[in-house]
């Protein structure tokens, strides 16, 4: 009985469900903040992303009458769930809810799960604006994710060489190695896959500059044209998850996770100061990644999206892996 409410309590409330949401919300809330604050405006509340969504779910939501159904109502759905299960993957206080021997390869699958949803409810709309924004969403995954993968092989090599001489795709061996040599962000040979990934999280997220498939100004928000009230509400909250998603895997996989999990007997302390460290943490890698570059940079051109990631990100996560592979 014990076990059961204990696996409960890490699906429901941390780091699951709860956690998950109330981490998002609070750090969509401090990138409004800190762009406001770039361009010399006030600034909405901290908690605005939430008051939003509650505005949002007391809204009808407009089906439209030649959409398909079905699709329409399930796809902002399956893409939150996405999102919430791969924070069960990653470990948290030195523990992960979820461990595997390639759980990374299944983050990399549940990740696309939500981009996925998005051209798919774009798709059962039959806006041709929300046509337009599919499929410069489907080239801008196309970008990003070929270094995202080839970020991970380099991080898998590097510590399973040092661990067993192969490759590994496991979180928890990755964390194992740090907390054995360091953090991997410095290490030498994969700090361009480090930087390679900050560039990546905005086009994951769906920030400026690379909000392409969505750009209010052009296409009317292109895939989510034709949503309103509760379903536009579950697409933004995954926006904002994806944000905490994409920083706190940034932490476990270079800055060696959270791992305060014996400072105290009380669990419920250590539970806390983990929680508090992580958004501290993702909040230090959502200004550097996304809110700086808001604040500097205007949207960009689907071409140069894919020509931007393709060269640039693509380049140093090539970099990190050749290095790795030579043992610098």
């Amino acid at each position: 009985m014990k076990s059961i409410l204990l696996n409960l309590f890490y699906i429901l409330i941390f780091p699951g469900f709860l956690f998950t949401i109330f981490a998002g919300i609070i750090l969509a809330g401090i990138d409004r903040k800190i762009v406001a604050r770039m361009q010399r405006r006030v600034g909405p509340p901290l908690l605005q992303p939430l008051y939003d969504l509650l505005k949002l779910a007391g809204k009808d939501s407009i089906i439209p009458r030649g959409a398909a159904k079905k699709v329409f109502v399930v796809a902002p759905v399956i893409g939150l769930i996405s999102v919430i299960t791969i924070s069960l993957f990653i470990p948290q206080f030195g523990f992960s809810f979820l461990p595997g021997v390639a759980d990374i390869i299944v983050i990399i699958y549940l990740l696309t799960i939500p981009a996925v949803a998005l051209i798919l409810g774009g798709s059962s709309s039959g806006s041709p604006f929300a046509g337009v924004g599919i499929s410069r969403e489907m080239v801008t995954m196309l970008a990003y994710e070929l270094p995202l993968v080839i970020i991970l092989l380099a991080i898998g090599a590097k510590a399973g060489f040092a661990l067993d001489g192969k490759v590994t795709f496991s979180l928890a061996s990755i964390q194992q190695y740090q907390a054995v040599n360091g953090l991997i962000i410095t290490k030498f040979s994969l700090l361009p896959a480090a930087i390679a990934f900050l560039m990546i999280i905005p086009a994951e997220v769906g920030s400026v500059p690379f909000d392409v498939a969505e750009a209010e100004t052009e296409i009317c928000e292109g895939p989510l044209v034709e949503y309103s009230g509760f379903y536009l509400g579950v697409f933004k909250l995954t926006q904002n998850i994806k944000m905490f998603i994409m920083s706190s895997l940034f932490v476990a996989l270079f800055l060696g996770g959270t791992a305060f999990g014996n400072l105290t007997p009380v669990p419920a302390f250590n539970i806390l100061l983990n929680a508090l460290v992580l958004i501290i943490l993702c909040a230090l890698i959502v200004f550097i990644s996304i809110s700086l570059i808001k604040g500097l940079i205007a949207r960009v051109k689907i071409e140069q999206t894919l020509k931007f990631y393709w060269t640039v990100p693509t380049g140093l996560a090539l970099l990190s892996l050749i290095l790795v592979y030579l043992k610098l």
